[in-house]
């Protein structure tokens, strides 16, 4: 058979619905595993816990390896499904004169392509929510705090800095996660200091019957100016990007009128993966041969199992930001 028919075949695309599919089972995991970081821990600890992983899972080199191969295996399952479908109906175009499906199949086997062009819709819309604001939107603000040491709220930084935000404010600016001090922001307010320290010096002067030659002020400025001037905008530290208080915002009826219409959608959606990877799961190795008279009854548990508890505990975190 020729690597065209071989890619053309309906064994082909089950074959690698199969992989990838369980690619996105892993996958699955690990966000789990990330995102329960949400639940389990509260407060500040759990912010800093919740946004440190946004921030690795965003600039670790395999990670982001991973994800760009994620994010093609997910078309690629999706675009194959759809062909396969589409094959199987030109397979058969007409169909049997007596149909009895619950007999031969399961209703999530006969509903794959339906479940998963709604799990892409999720997918769509769940990027679009989160991903898209965190990685270009650039829409999500750094990470803040009230600093009891420094009596002043500042940015949580990679390397603990305590930089104050009103700081920053006044003389520097923010690119995307790196706080930088500007130096057209910094010059400007070192300028200020200058004039006012010039216009204390004055006032002390008459209050005391001197005299100040304005070539003094004029060289005292200069001076200060050459000394003290940034020439280039500085690097101070990089930030972590507050994507903690977005998710829980998201899901707080209190801070979201539109929450409990988010809520009902996600927990849905849940369950559409649920139904999907309860025939999807043992069907990815019987399509790759790893299905055995020995084993087949404990994969298909398993898959069952993944199905139940994956979606579950996927739901249960979006319900318990709710309901705080």
């Amino acid at each position: 058979m020729s690597n065209s028919a071989l890619i053309k075949s309906s064994i082909a695309k089950k074959y690698w619905m199969a992989v990838t599919g369980l690619f996105l089972c892993l996958f699955l995991v690990g966000h789990l595993l990330g995102n329960l970081q949400l639940i389990m821990k509260t407060g500040e600890e759990g912010r800093r816990a919740f946004n440190e992983y946004a921030y690795f899972m965003g600039h670790n080199i395999f990670i982001k390896i991973m994800s760009y191969i994620t994010y093609a295996s997910i078309i690629f399952h999706a675009v194959d499904g759809i062909l396969l479908t589409i094959q199987n109906k030109k397979a058969r175009p007409v169909n049997y004169v007596y149909n009895n499906p619950s007999a031969n199949s399961s209703l999530p086997s006969r509903w794959m392509a339906i479940l998963g062009s709604l799990i892409l819709v999720f997918i769509v819309t769940h990027m679009a929510n989160f991903w898209w604001k965190m990685k270009i939107s650039e829409e999500i603000p750094l990470h803040t705090y009230y600093s009891q040491t420094a009596k002043d709220t500042v940015y949580y930084t990679l390397n603990k800095k305590q930089i104050s935000v009103k700081d920053i404010r006044e003389k520097g600016k923010i690119e995307g996660e790196k706080i930088f001090y500007s130096s057209k922001k910094f010059n400007a307010s070192l300028e200020n200091e200058i004039n006012q320290e010039i216009i204390k010096a004055r006032n002390q002067a008459e209050q005391t019957g001197q005299n100040i030659n304005p070539l003094d002020i004029e060289k005292f400025k200069t001076e200060s100016m050459e000394k003290y001037s940034m020439k280039e905008d500085e690097l101070i530290d990089e930030g972590y990007k507050d994507l903690h208080t977005v998710v829980m915002q998201f899901f707080n009826k209190d801070k979201n009128p539109r929450a409990i219409f988010y809520l009902i959608i996600y927990v849905i959606s849940m369950g559409v993966l649920a139904f999907h990877l309860w025939h999807g799961f043992a069907s990815a190795f019987q399509s790759l041969g790893l299905n055995h008279a020995k084993y087949n009854i404990l994969i298909k548990k398993a898959g069952q199992g993944f199905a139940v508890i994956i979606p579950l505990l996927f739901a249960l975190i979006p319900i318990l930001i709710f309901i705080k």
